[in-house]
């Protein structure tokens, strides 16, 4: 069994902060767990812009704080993201997302990340793994 909190992984390798400067992931399970998935708390920062394709994972996205205007970059479709919606990416859709406040959500990864991951410049995070009996 593992418990976790984020005051746990405040200020360690689990805390990630992007190199835009656009959003803050603590990465509450990552891959080294073993369990299929990667969970994580992230903050999107209000007035910035995070353009983003996950072309290696599924994720699902539910907000718990914030308002934000979520944009399906390849059909130009916008959506309206507030507390209590999730919004979920099974088809590796390439998305914009721009926070009017805060944005705290919960995120899901599968395959699961192993925290070390940041977008690259078309928004993708690499497919890294942990080595086996890590």
């Amino acid at each position: 069994m593992i418990v976790r909190s984020l005051q746990d992984i405040e200020g360690t390798d689990r805390d990630v902060r992007s190199a835009s400067g656009t959003w803050r992931s603590k990465r509450l399970i990552l891959a080294k767990e073993r369990v299929g998935f990667s969970l994580h708390e992230t903050v999107l920062y209000a007035g910035t812009e995070t353009s983003m394709w996950y072309a290696n994972h599924i994720e699902a996205v539910y907000c718990v704080e914030g308002e934000a205007e979520l944009t399906n970059d390849e059909t130009g479709e916008k959506h309206w993201i507030t507390p209590g919606t999730v919004y979920l990416l099974d088809g590796h859709e390439k998305h914009t997302l721009r926070p009017k406040t805060d944005f705290r959500c919960v995120c899901v990864f599968n395959p699961p990340v192993t925290g070390r991951e940041d977008h690259d410049e078309n928004g993708v995070y690499p497919l890294l793994t942990e080595p086996e009996g890590v």
